[in-house]
C-alpha cells in the first residue's frame, strides 16, 4: 500500500538537507515603525529588526491617506466584494481603478486580478488556448508565474538567452511569417536586477509581426515621469501590446492587473477562467490602490528619494568591500554561494545584527547563484544603510573563521 506521508516526509527532508527548505519568520509589521518590525525569537523573547526584503518600495502600505481610504471604504462597502466580477463582484471602485490603470499605462483598458501571478497565468493560458498555433518566445529568466502560464497550454515554446536580442531575432526569423507568436519578458528581473532592452524587443516584434507581453511588477510605481514603469521611462507604452502589473509592491496594497487594448482586455475577460471564476478584490482594496497610485503620480520627490537611497546603499557596500552584482535597476544582489551557507549568513544577520534578509536559493535562482537580495525602500534611513553595510562586512568577511568546522 502506498505510503503518502512517507513520501512527503522524505521530500521535505531532502529540502532541509540541501539547504533549500523555506523557513518563515513571523513578522509583526508596524505601520508606524516601518521598515522596523518585531518578532519573537527561538528563546521566546520579542526582538526588533530592520526589514531589507520587503517589496513595499515606497512604503505606501503605511501611508496615512492610503490607510484612511481603505478604512473609509471598508465601512461603506464591507470587507469583501461578495462574488466574481460577472455575478456581483464588479463595483464602482473596481471600474474606477481599472480606468486609472489604463490611463497610467496609456492603454485603452485594464483588467483586475487578485494578484500579478494570477494575471500572468490566466492571460498567457487564455492566449495560448485560443490563438491557433501561437508560439511563445520567452526570456530564460522569466518569473515562475510566466512559466506556469505558458506551461498550462500545449503551445510551442522557444526560450531566448536572457536579454539577448540577437538570439531573440534568430528565433523569430526561424518561425514562419504567417504563424502567430508572442514575445514574453519582464521589464525588471527580480532575481538579477537587470532591465530588458524594451525598445529593441518592441522593434523586433513589429518586424516579425509578434505580440508582446511584458511583466512590469518591479517597475510599476518606480520608473518613468509618473511612475508607470520602465515602458514609460523608455517611451514604449504604445509599442508593447500587454502590460502585467501589481498593486502589491510599490503601490503597497494588494492585487494584480493587465492593461492592453479594449479588445484584448475584453477577450481575456470573456475567455480567461482564472478571471471568470475568482471572487473579485474587495472594493476597499481597489479604492486604496487607486488612492496610492494618485499619490505616487503626483509625488516625484518620493520616487527620487527612493533612488537616492539605492545610490547610498551601493556606495556603502562599495566602501565596506561588499561584492554585489552591478545593474541599472533598484534591486541589489549580493552573491552568497551555497544554499546552506546563504541560510547561515541570513540567520546570523538577523540574530546578531537585527537585519532581516531572506536567503534566495533554488528553485528561485539556479543552483550556484544563491544570494541575498537587498531591497531598499524610501523609508530606510542613512543609519539603516550604514548598519547593513557594516554588518555584512562583519559577517561575510569573517566567513573562514565562523564556518571552518562546517566545511571540514
Amino acid at each position: 500500500m502506498f505510503n503518502y506521508n512517507s513520501l512527503f516526509t522524505e521530500r521535505l527532508q531532502q529540502l532541509k538537507n540541501n539547504g533549500a527548505y523555506r523557513y518563515f519568520l513571523e513578522v509583526n509589521k508596524s505601520a508606524q515603525h516601518f521598515p522596523n518590525f518585531y518578532y519573537v525569537n527561538e528563546e521566546k523573547f520579542q526582538r526588533s529588526a530592520v526589514n531589507w526584503c520587503s517589496n513595499d518600495y515606497l512604503g505606501m502600505s503605511t501611508h496615512e491617506e492610503v490607510i484612511a481610504k481603505l478604512g473609509f471604504i471598508t465601512h461603506r462597502s464591507g470587507t469583501g466584494s461578495g462574488g466574481t466580477r460577472n455575478i456581483s463582484g464588479t463595483t464602482n471602485h473596481h471600474k474606477e481603478l481599472e480606468i486609472t490603470l489604463a490611463d497610467w499605462h496609456k492603454k485603452e483598458a485594464a483588467l483586475l486580478f487578485n494578484g500579478a501571478y494570477q494575471a500572468n497565468v490566466t492571460t498567457l493560458q487564455t492566449l495560448g488556448r485560443n490563438i491557433p498555433g501561437l508560439v511563445f518566445i520567452s526570456d530564460e529568466r522569466n518569473h515562475a508565474s510566466i512559466i506556469e502560464g505558458m506551461r498550462g497550454c500545449k503551445n510551442e515554446k522557444k526560450i531566448f538567452r536572457h536579454n539577448d536580442v540577437k538570439h531573440l531575432e534568430e528565433l523569430l526569423y526561424a518561425i514562419p511569417a504567417d504563424k502567430p507568436k508572442i514575445i514574453v519578458f519582464e521589464s525588471v528581473y527580480s532575481m538579477s536586477g537587470t532591465i530588458a532592452p524594451v525598445k529593441t524587443i518592441a522593434e523586433l516584434s513589429k518586424k516579425y509581426n509578434a505580440l508582446t507581453y511584458v511583466d512590469e511588477v518591479h517597475g510599476v510605481g518606480l520608473y518613468g515621469a509618473t511612475g508607470a514603469g520602465v515602458l514609460e521611462q523608455e517611451g514604449q507604452e504604445q509599442a508593447i501590446d500587454i502590460v502585467n502589473g501589481t498593486l502589491s509592491k510599490a503601490i503597497g496594497v494588494f492585487g494584480g492587473y493587465i492593461a492592453a487594448s479594449a479588445t484584448m482586455v475584453d477577450f481575456i475577460r470573456s475567455f480567461g477562467s482564472g478571471f471568470i471564476f475568482t471572487t473579485s478584490l474587495p472594493p476597499a482594496t481597489c479604492a486604496a490602490a487607486n488612492k496610492s497610485i494618485r499619490i505616487i503620480q503626483q509625488n516625484l520627490e518620493l520616487r527620487k528619494s527612493f533612488f537616492e537611497n539605492v545610490r547610498l546603499l551601493r556606495s556603502a557596500l562599495i566602501e565596506n568591500e561588499i561584492e554585489f552584482n552591478p545593474n541599472d535597476s533598484h534591486i541589489t544582489i549580493i552573491p552568497v554561494t551555497g544554499a546552506t551557507h546563504c541560510r547561515k549568513v541570513a540567520d546570523q544577520l538577523l540574530q546578531q545584527q537585527g537585519i532581516y534578509l531572506q536567503p534566495i536559493n533554488a528553485p528561485t535562482v539556479p543552483v550556484g547563484e544563491e544570494c541575498l537580495r537587498v531591497i531598499i525602500t524610501a523609508k530606510h534611513l542613512p543609519k539603516h544603510i550604514n548598519h547593513l553595510a557594516y554588518s555584512l562586512k562583519k559577517i561575510l568577511h569573517a566567513r573562514p573563521a565562523i564556518y571552518e568546522k562546517a566545511y571540514i
